[in-house]
């Protein structure tokens, strides 16, 4: 039988809440910054766990809660965060994310106007693992791969510039450091020159939408994300 730790009365409300589409084969559920989807060095627990010991008090199940991980966000990024509750979802979901089937858009607060305000990106990234971060290459060497991007100014607020980005690529840190490469760094976001941190640590970029065919039901799926409560009122 396993055993799962026991979550507070607040606690379970909160992860109820963020729901934001569940059926017997996907969990969608709205990530906070600074949660990590998967176990990582510093030992905290995971989005994964919190939900497996709600829905293990939820449905009173006595055995092991099944929670797979298609794909995860980044520590500092919030929004929409898929998890499969079978292994046949998990298997089908993530070949739908691998091969293109899976159409995700983000938002992002940058601290500078794009110019243009629309375009497509394309860029050669390499990557650091000891810096953990991504760079913008003059050309393909090494391991670098091809990152695309689609992004539009949607509008400013008083200190920042809105930007919606279509994902086209799933590369390491590809958005943070493509927006960063024409000049425009999220909000928060020291590692890729932000000026300043934010004060939960993260940073401002969300995934906002994000839409497919259900890999089991073969239904269409659309998901938007509330805001989070730290970004500026954007009506």
């Amino acid at each position: 039988m396993a055993v799962y730790r026991q979550l507070s009365e607040t606690e379970s409300a909160d992860l109820r809440r963020r729901i934001l589409y569940e059926d017997n084969h996907l969990l969608i559920v709205a990530k906070r910054t600074g949660e990590i989807v998967q176990g990582d060095k510093t030992g905290d627990e995971t989005l994964a766990d919190k939900y497996k010991a709600f829905i293990a008090s939820r449905d009173a199940k006595p055995g092991q809660v099944f929670l797979g991980i298609p794909h995860r966000l980044d520590r500092p990024v919030a929004g929409i965060t898929v998890l499969a509750k079978t292994s046949k979802a998990l298997e089908r979901m993530s070949a739908l994310l691998r091969e293109g089937g899976v159409h995700k858009t983000y938002w992002a607060l940058v601290c500078a106007e794009p110019q243009p305000h629309e375009a497509l990106l394309e860029n050669w990234l390499g990557r650091n693992e000891k810096q953990n971060k991504a760079y913008i290459l003059s050309e393909p060497k090494g391991q670098a791969k091809l990152a695309r991007l689609r992004y539009r100014l949607l509008q400013q607020t008083r200190n920042y510039f809105l930007v919606e980005v279509e994902l086209l690529t799933g590369r390491h840190h590809q958005i943070r450091c493509q927006l960063a490469g024409i000049g425009c760094p999220i909000k928060g976001d020291l590692k890729y020159g932000a000026p300043r941190s934010n004060p939960d640590g993260g940073i401002s970029l969300l995934a906002r939408h994000i839409s497919f065919v259900h890999p089991i039901r073969k239904e269409p799926v659309e998901i938007t994300c509330p805001l989070p409560e730290s970004w500026p009122d954007l009506s």
